[in-house]
């Protein structure tokens, strides 16, 4: 029994080919791709063995979805290659064979993401020097004063564009004179 419990909770890796092109010929063009994508959940919720074969169970990678969605809503992939991992009680579903734009995208958001990684490292490195706390707080209180004064400059700036406003509207210039006459009786 004990061993059965232990399987359940190992993950639970796969991969499939799944065919689209059956499921989505039949429904309308401008239906297609979101067939394909419940097309692809239904298919994983029969292979993985979801007991009440709740779809909101599986999560598609943004990947998977940006491949599907590639060529618009009205022509998705005829079949498309995915790994599903089974966490529990979700099973999370990902893009085995990238297309090239896509590759090229994914390489770019990891890349960004290991440099905001380094300069946070290096704040951190930064943030850590052997002072004393009084010496920090001096610091503190010279970027308060810097943003106070930023502040108080785009205070009177604004200031001076209200005024500048005003001045311009309540000077003479010419008066709008209604273009016709108003009838004697509306006048009074």
């Amino acid at each position: 029994m004990a061993d059965k419990k232990e399987t359940k909770k190992q993950k639970i890796e796969r991969e499939y080919t799944i065919p689209l092109r059956e499921k989505c010929r039949p429904v309308p063009r401008y239906k297609k791709t979101p067939k394909a994508v419940k097309t692809i959940k239904e298919f994983l919720v029969r292979h993985m063995k979801i007991r009440d074969r709740d779809l909101k169970k599986i999560k598609i990678d943004k990947y998977l979805n940006e491949a599907l969605w590639f060529k618009g809503i009205k022509n998705p992939p005829h079949k498309i290659k995915v790994k599903a991992i089974n966490d529990g009680e979700n099973i999370r579903v990902e893009l085995i064979d990238f297309p090239t734009k896509i590759k090229f995208k994914k390489a770019r958001e990891e890349k960004l993401e290991k440099t905001a990684e380094e300069k946070a490292k290096q704040k951190k490195a930064k943030a850590k020097p052997e002072e004393t706390p009084s010496e920090q707080k001096s610091e503190e209180e010279k970027k308060d004063e810097k943003e106070k004064i930023k502040a108080g400059e785009e205070a009177t700036k604004q200031l001076e564009k209200a005024q500048a406003k005003q001045a311009k509207h309540s000077t003479g210039g010419k008066t709008k004179e209604p273009k016709h006459q108003q009838r004697k009786a509306l006048a009074k």
